[in-house]
């Protein structure tokens, strides 16, 4: 059975109603595929009259490789226009969305392609731009295009939320101070989704988005999860004034060995008169004093203290180290209702007038968060999940080499991590 040369030259072209005029090699490393679309000649819109064929332009695109080659699909369009002096359409090109879409230089098939190779797979924009012999900017734009519309087209990428989770990352330092701008993840705590990136680390913005939300679905958030933060407190306090907050364990913990660590530094100026030299007792003990005290063998139990001896004749030290174990002490209790009296009587024993200073401020941010610190024994929600996202999120910092558009970052972000179903993509009209 004889096969057409030019009909099998269509089909490896993929692209439908399509002639092929010619394929070009002009390099090793380069093809280019010249293409017609086939179509019967149209009517104008408005008064009915057959069209006649104005000009043809060419329009260049960038496809998928080929053959170990980067492919350029140059497309023959042909402008139409309407021979009724009357009318008022003029001319017009037919827009062809199976080849690309509108205003994009990447042919629809591409698009789709490196939309999942950044989004999805996390590869760089620079590496899919070298693979497919164009400009990085061609490649953002269809990422962007593409990616946004799989985002607000999938309706079902938010699911029922149990825990909400609120934290913070860095997003860029920009202008000759390298003034930080941040941003706020929202994240399912419990499944470990990323729900969307806001910029900022205010109330505000968070807020803002929460109040974009159906409040049915703002209703059945039980637990809001947040490290000592006050502004995403006020956000919860206006947003969900019906969800349990909860304080991060782990930043409530950090916070009590921030307050050794302060008064240990303290201690070692007014005795020494400097910064800890290595040779210091405090300094020497700066990482003993931040272990828990069960990982510490015989050995290290009694350096601590040898140390502590040498170099904290009034205690100080030693009175913020027993703080911190206190502190630690909260999550092994099992006991909600024990838990709530522990803190209670913990923040009242450590506003003492006779301990440090730095053990009076845990002690007084211990009243502050009183309820969200106890919460946790009822909800065993934390900001795990969002500190995992984060970590999602900085590998794809990392991979772009840092972002200055906020939109590029959010939609990068949201791909890699927010969970979009993918499927929808072959189906997406680009923005």
């Amino acid at each position: 059975m004889e096969t057409d040369p030019t009909r099998m030259c269509e089909l490896l072209v993929g692209l439908g109603e399509v002639s092929v005029i010619g394929v070009e090699r002009i390099s090793p490393t380069e093809l280019v595929v010249t293409i017609e679309p086939v179509a019967e000649r149209p009517d104008c819109g408005s008064c009915g009259v057959v069209a006649w064929v104005k000009d043809r332009a060419a329009v260049a695109l960038v496809d998928l490789p080929c053959f170990d080659s980067t492919t350029t699909l140059v497309v023959r369009k042909t402008r139409w226009w309407c021979p009724n002096r009357g009318c008022e359409v003029g001319s017009w090109t037919p827009e062809l969305p199976h080849i690309a879409a509108a205003r994009q230089l990447l042919t629809d098939r591409a698009g789709r392609w490196v939309t999942a190779q950044v989004g999805r797979w996390g590869r760089s924009v620079t590496e899919v731009a070298d693979q497919l012999g164009c400009d990085w900017h061609t490649v953002n734009t269809a990422v962007i295009a593409y990616g946004g519309a799989l985002i607000d087209d999938d309706s079902d990428r938010i699911p029922t939320v149990r825990a909400l989770s609120l934290d913070e990352t860095l997003f860029k330092r920009e202008g000759r101070w390298r003034r930080q701008r941040w941003s706020t993840q929202l994240v399912d705590a419990r499944t470990g989704q990323l729900l969307d990136v806001v910029e900022g680390r205010t109330a505000s913005a968070p807020a803002e988005w929460l109040a974009g939300r159906d409040p049915v679905w703002l209703s059945r958030i039980q637990w809001a999860v947040l490290d000592l933060s006050g502004p995403y407190r006020s956000t919860f306090n206006t947003m969900l004034p019906d969800a349990v907050q909860v304080a991060d364990p782990f930043h409530v913990v950090k916070l009590a060995n921030q307050k050794l660590d302060e008064c240990r530094r303290r201690v070692q100026n007014e005795i020494l008169g400097h910064r800890g030299y290595k040779a210091d007792p405090l300094f020497r003990a700066r990482r003993l004093l931040t272990m828990a005290h069960e990982r510490l063998d015989p050995n290290g139990d009694t350096k601590l203290r040898g140390l502590l001896a040498a170099g904290d004749p009034k205690g100080e030290v030693a009175y913020a180290w027993h703080a911190k174990e206190a502190v630690r002490f909260i999550y092994d209790i099992p006991n909600p209702d024990v838990a709530d009296r522990f803190v209670a009587e913990l923040a009242a024993d450590l506003q003492d007038d006779t301990f440090p200073a730095e053990v009076n401020s845990l002690g007084r941010t211990l009243t502050r968060w009183h309820s969200q610190i106890v919460a946790w024994h009822r909800a065993r929600a934390t900001n795990g999940p969002a500190e995992a996202i984060n970590n999602l999120v900085k590998r794809v910092k990392r991979t772009a080499f840092g972002f200055r558009s906020f939109r590029n970052y959010r939609i990068r972000s949201l791909l890699y991590a927010g969970r979009p179903n993918w499927t929808l993509l072959a189906t997406v009209t680009p923005r």
